[in-house]
């Protein structure tokens, strides 16, 4: 097993879902196989508009060969393990290079960096990690307090140190915190059904990151299965009493019993107001499961 870096263009051509699959030709297959059991780094290149660099990282769970194109394969991601940094990490950073085993004997970037498949050593995969999860919003343990065996950051690390740290992001509790804030940013930390930016005196906002799809149905900690919603938003939301188009129109159940409450409650445009990013907007298939699965006609 090995950990390792799959370049994913937004604009890609080929059948990528990045919390489900990813799509590659036979030359890239024992690199990809190399990987499967084990994490990979999502990487989008500079190339692409509005380019994410190292924005997301997931567990593959097995390699089949693809059942509708010849001579492609699929690498099966493990449900549940994407997971998107909270700050996307540029292939150059402050220090330089941060994935410095792209670099040659000259201390040039290499071809390597044009592989769309790649290997990464722990010590990049840890570097990546520390910068897209912000370790200093506490979303990552430090090296030292998960009883791994070393102190010192500069320490290397080896295959086995770096998956037992990684293992402590699959906590819920974790992926709760990293998926709040990934959510409450894109919605500028305010309800997407009321428009209100309500803070509390703690300076914390008050409304939640919900999940359009629930956790418990399948559903991934994805920016686009996310929404941000005051409290009493995100009960109906939760139970059916309010719903969205594929256009965002705030659908109403005939269930509610107060109609005329509800809709003095939602904002003034009858929408849910979207992240100011297309990419980072709801996706019609995660609306039309809560749709057809949680709205109450």
């Amino acid at each position: 097993m090995a950990f390792g870096v799959f370049i994913h263009r937004s604009d890609s051509r080929y059948n990528d879902r990045p919390t489900e699959q990813y799509q590659f030709p036979r030359p890239y297959l024992s690199r990809v196989e190399a990987c499967v059991g084990d994490w990979i780094i999502y990487y989008e290149p500079s190339k692409v508009k509005d380019a994410r660099g190292y924005y997301a990282m997931a567990k593959v769970q097995q390699v089949i060969p693809d059942p509708v194109t010849p001579d492609m394969y699929v690498a099966l991601i493990e449900p549940g393990s994407y997971l998107q940094f909270v700050n996307p990490v540029p292939f150059n950073g402050m220090d330089g290079l941060v994935e410095r085993g792209l670099l040659n004997d000259e201390g040039k970037i290499s071809g390597r960096a044009q592989s769309a498949v790649r290997p990464i050593s722990p010590a990049d995969f840890n570097r990546i990690l520390d910068l897209g999860l912000d370790r200093n919003e506490l979303l990552l343990p430090r090296v030292d307090e998960i009883n791994i065996g070393f102190q010192e950051e500069q320490t290397p690390f080896d295959f086995e140190q770096t998956r037992n740290r990684v293992s402590y992001l699959g906590s819920r509790i974790v992926r709760d915190r990293i998926f709040r804030r990934i959510v409450l940013r894109a919605y500028d930390e305010r309800c997407a059904i009321t428009g209100l930016k309500l803070i509390n005196g703690g300076g914390r906002a008050e409304v939640s990151a919900a999940h359009i799809r629930p956790v418990e149905a399948n559903g991934p900690d994805v920016i686009n299965n996310g929404i941000a919603l005051s409290g009493t938003a995100h009960w109906m939301f939760d139970r059916g009493l309010i719903s969205l188009s594929d256009d965002l129109e705030i659908l109403i159940s005939r269930q509610v019993n107060d109609l005329d409450s509800v809709h003095g409650f939602i904002n003034k445009t009858r929408r849910a107001l979207p992240p100011s990013r297309l990419s980072e907007r709801p996706h019609p298939r995660f609306l039309q499961w809560h749709r057809e699965h949680c709205f109450k006609q």
